[in-house]
């Protein structure tokens, strides 16, 4: 993929996620709503970054289109859903990019996968397997306690870890239910 492509579809994720916070914050009122703005305001600024990139790279960036929702926004819980989802479709957007060969761009991708994956965790504390990471939706896992494990004394050996124990999952919120 070159890095033409993996701007624009970076710049197409940021697009979407501009409009879809517009949507969440409409729904959504105190802590959420702030929390909305958070979210709309690091989203415009990102769009932001990558068009003042992609000109300075001699490309023009694409202009937003129209937007369809996956599914109806009309709760607080449902304004909630579409964070989490528009934050793993930005995650999947930047990974791509992640495999450019420009380190810079490499940066950018990875510091834009982070912020987005903390904010779709802070809206739905889930964690995928790899986020952002496309065909992975369903692999989702929340993050394990482990114990040490403690070394004997002075024996100088390497110590086995513990048998593997699949880390519990977090229920998915329910459908009525505000985050």
């Amino acid at each position: 993929m070159s890095a033409s492509v993996g701007l624009s579809k970076a710049l197409a994720a940021e697009h979407a996620a501009v409009y879809a916070y517009g949507v969440i914050g409409a729904k959504t009122t105190g802590a959420l709503r702030t929390r909305a703005t958070t979210g709309f305001d690091a989203h415009r600024a990102r769009r932001d970054q990558l068009r003042a990139l992609m000109r300075r790279r001699g490309e023009t960036p694409a202009e937003p289109g129209t937007y369809q929702l996956p599914f109806e926004v009309t709760t607080a819980a449902q304004a909630a859903r579409l964070a989490a989802y528009i934050e793993e479709r930005v995650c999947a957007a930047y990974v791509e990019l992640s495999a450019d060969t420009d380190p810079g761009l490499r940066r950018l991708a990875v510091l834009a996968t982070q912020e987005a994956a903390v904010r779709g965790f802070g809206w739905q504390p889930q964690i995928p397997a790899f986020p952002g990471m496309p065909g992975q939706e369903h692999a989702v896992s929340s993050p394990a306690v482990t114990e040490p494990t403690p070394l004997p004394p002075n024996s100088g050996q390497p110590v086995a870890p513990p048998p593997s124990q699949e880390p519990s999952t977090l229920p998915a919120p329910e459908a009525g239910a505000t985050p």
